[in-house]
């Protein structure tokens, strides 16, 4: 079921959430929205399940205008950050109770053999007869996720299902959920403020900023080509460098590079930690270390440039670095953005 918001706006009192959001989303396809709080991608997930009506603009499931339809009527299945399981009810009778209650009536043999499907495919097989007081949190998103799709739903809607969980229960339902996704082949739109899990976990990435899309793309888009300075700081750790751009070039310090299609005058250099290197020898910025912080597959280096400036960088974790060493910071890659 392909997807396409047109210009969807929202307003709460006087505050407006979504700010003429215009998006397509392709059948089967897995996007995360990703953004900080308050950037409108929670609110905007919600429209799309008919839990919140928009203010303007319109929403499509293929061709039909979905805009106004009951969040009963529109085929979603959707998945909470905090479970929303019935306690009273075993694992088996929370999936099957969307199934009962729906439009589609079924047999109960028929909604007895959709339930055994059901735990098969999120490898819960043996504790229907389970209460989710009984089960782990990991246990019971996937009973979650199952009673989503207990309904056959066109669209999968989740919002920050993995929040309440702990990284490495995380990081393992991450790669679960992408195998069901490409099992299932379910539209799929994914909410998180985590952007690990969004790059590990979408097929496209949409980055919102005060209600607004500020770049999309493949997770190998956002990550290698940030659009804005906001993109960059907000995926991952970011040193800035004040920087000078004279006949496109950006200069700081010793450092020079392509700022191609910038004008002239102040400017701001990106580097990620890997962008940057550490050397005895000068060409580069004169720094001194001032920590070293040892990580099991890296050495993280904190240093200080001679004008004040605090990077951070990654060297090998058998390179010999000490606080107090002077040396050169070097540049392998950077990202200059206009000031």
């Amino acid at each position: 079921m392909k997807i396409r918001l047109e210009n969807v706006v929202k307003t709460f009192d006087t505050f407006r959430a979504v700010k003429g959001v215009s998006l397509d989303i392709e059948s089967g396809e897995l996007v995360a929205l990703l953004g900080p709080s308050g950037s409108g991608k929670t609110t905007i997930l919600r429209m799309v399940a008919g839990l919140e009506y928009a203010d303007g603009g319109a929403i499509y499931f293929g061709d039909q205008d979905a805009t106004d339809i009951p969040v009963r009527d529109r085929g979603v299945g959707f998945v909470f950050q905090h479970y929303a399981l019935f306690p009273h009810m075993t694992v088996a009778q929370n999936i099957a109770f969307g199934m009962k209650v729906s439009k589609v009536k079924r047999d109960k043999a028929a909604i007895d053999a959709r339930v055994t499907d059901l735990l098969r495919l999120v490898r819960l097989d043996g504790l229907g007869d389970r209460f989710p007081a009984q089960i782990s949190g990991g246990q019971r998103q996937r009973v979650a996720l199952a009673r989503a799709l207990s309904v056959d739903p066109k669209v999968l809607l989740l919002d920050e299902p993995f929040g309440a969980l702990d990284a490495n229960v995380r990081h393992d339902l991450r790669r679960w959920l992408r195998e069901i996704h490409s099992e299932l082949g379910i539209t799929t739109i994914f909410v998180t403020h985590d952007q690990e899990e969004a790059l590990d976990l979408a097929d496209r990435v949409v980055i919102l900023k005060d209600g607004q899309i500020v770049q999309q793309g493949t997770p190998q888009q956002v990550c290698r080509d940030p659009q804005s300075a906001f993109v960059m700081k907000f995926l991952g750790d970011a040193n800035v460098l004040s920087a000078q751009v004279r006949d496109g070039r950006a200069h700081a310090g010793s450092l020079s590079v392509d700022a191609s299609g910038l004008p002239d005058g102040k400017a701001e250099l990106y580097a990620r930690p890997a962008d940057l290197d550490w050397s005895a020898q000068a060409p580069g910025i004169a720094a001194t270390i001032s920590r070293v912080l040892d990580r099991p597959d890296s050495r993280r280096v904190l240093a200080v440039t001679e004008t004040g400036e605090q990077l951070e960088f990654d060297v090998e974790p058998e390179r010999h670095v000490s606080a107090g060493e002077g040396g050169f910071v070097t540049l392998r890659r950077g990202k200059v953005f206009a000031v």
